[in-house]
């Protein structure tokens, strides 16, 4: 407690939260404001029963079943990110860019900005034409649909630039703490509910909920014991003195449990929503064995056994894909010779970089196990317990719990900049 007071002893450090605060309930405020022309109760409907969809809600903070400005929420721009990410795999020049520091990282910034706009314009007209077609919205005219993708992606954009504002102006990482803030937003009403069913005095709902809360205790624990895991790899840099002599010092080369964050998780939904969303369009096909097809599909997707096997591969998958994409052995080898470092046992060059890429490969094994189970916890504790009206969702605890750290060591790092000014 002694620690949060002095935040507010700090005067910049106070006019950041405040910032912060006051941003974050704007974008809440934006949330509610709904586009005319839906059926709300029909739209809420839909996104509690299907999973696919439900997900993308949570991630969005409420604001697809609300049918708001921000429907989209900051999807659009996550997705940018992400592809000049993977083309820097692919294009020289973009990798490059990567590499210049400040510089580089503010022009890319400047292309995923640009990237989001025609993305959010695709993506809010693949989700309101998925809802016409479902009966959600009525038919539409011509201006009637461009009124709402102009509102919608003027709704990304503008989150975006918050989330930016948020990041300069006040403190942690603006659009992971939009995030959050949607995620925590969902579950007031889902606690209610739970509440609701709880007054029944059924005995079996009763123990349910007690076990929903020591499985969400112990996920809670688990997750941010992960996230905070490393292998601390030590290595010893070589220094000259005069007269020929040389000197050393020691130092680590920390590799994280789970280095690809939750971001295998956004891959493995973002892949496995294509064919779901593809099924509910050709639902409506003139074509017979085309929308008998599309049904089936759409019936296997909806079978939560079938979609969690599904799903918890492909994040296994998608881990070592991204930590291939991060953590690259070779480079850092390279670096550690131009340093004169090397890891103490190793040679260096090419058996650091293969000593690297065999430590990463058996603690990426842990990392992607652990994303997996944390992908498809909703469908075991619903099993489990049988609690539907509160959707533990894995992913959503793993983004608040990294938004929160990142957000506290931000806040502690800042009270250190003070204390040494002090001093």
């Amino acid at each position: 407690m002694n620690k949060w007071l002095k935040i507010w002893e700090y005067k910049d450090l106070r006019n950041k939260i405040i910032v912060a605060v006051s941003l974050l309930l704007l974008t809440r405020v934006l949330a509610h404001i709904p586009l005319p022309g839906v059926d709300l109760a029909r739209l809420q409907t839909f996104f509690s029963q299907n999973q696919v969809f439900g997900f993308l809600n949570m991630f969005s903070g409420g604001t697809m079943s609300n049918f708001s400005i921000i429907l989209m929420g900051v999807g659009p721009y996550i997705t940018s990110s992400i592809i000049f990410q993977l083309l820097g795999m692919i294009f020289p020049a973009v990798e490059q860019l990567q590499k210049e520091g400040e510089a580089g990282r503010q022009k890319i910034n400047q292309w995923t900005r640009l990237a989001t706009v025609p993305l959010a314009f695709i993506q809010a007209y693949a989700m309101l034409v998925l809802l016409r077609n479902q009966g959600i919205i009525p038919t539409w005219t011509v201006f009637d649909l461009w009124v709402m993708l102009i509102s919608v992606t003027g709704g990304t954009i503008l989150l975006m630039w918050l989330g930016e504002i948020i990041s300069e102006k006040g403190i942690g990482n603006g659009v992971s703490l939009i995030i959050g803030l949607g995620i925590l937003s969902g579950y007031p009403a889902q606690i209610r509910n739970t509440a609701l069913i709880l007054q029944s005095g059924d005995t079996s709902k009763i123990i349910g909920a007690i076990a929903f809360v020591f499985i969400f205790i112990i996920a809670t624990i688990g997750i941010i014991f992960i996230q905070e895991g490393q292998r601390d790899v030590p290595v010893t840099y070589a220094r000259k003195l005069r007269l020929g002599q040389t000197s050393g010092f020691s130092s680590t080369l920390p590799i994280r449990v789970n280095i690809a964050g939750v971001i295998p998780i956004i891959f493995a939904m973002s892949v496995l929503v294509i064919p779901g969303v593809v099924a509910k369009y050709l639902e409506t096909a003139k074509t017979v064995w085309l929308a008998n097809g599309a049904r089936s599909v759409d019936n296997f997707f909806n079978n939560q056994t079938y979609y969690a096997i599904i799903y918890f591969v492909m994040v296994v998958a998608f881990t070592y894909f991204y930590t291939s994409i991060v953590f690259k052995p070779a480079e850092i080898a390279e670096n550690l010779q131009k340093q004169s470092g090397f890891i103490p046992g190793i040679r260096p060059g090419t058996e650091t970089k293969q000593y690297l890429a065999k430590i990463v490969t058996r603690i990426t094994l842990v990392g992607a196990f652990f994303l997996a189970i944390i992908a498809v916890l909703p469908f075991i504790v619903q099993s489990a317990t049988g609690i539907t009206t509160f959707t533990l969702g894995g992913t959503g605890i793993l983004i608040i719990v990294s938004v929160v750290i990142e957000t506290m060591n931000q806040i502690q790092s800042q009270m250190s900049m003070h204390t040494y000014e002090r001093y």
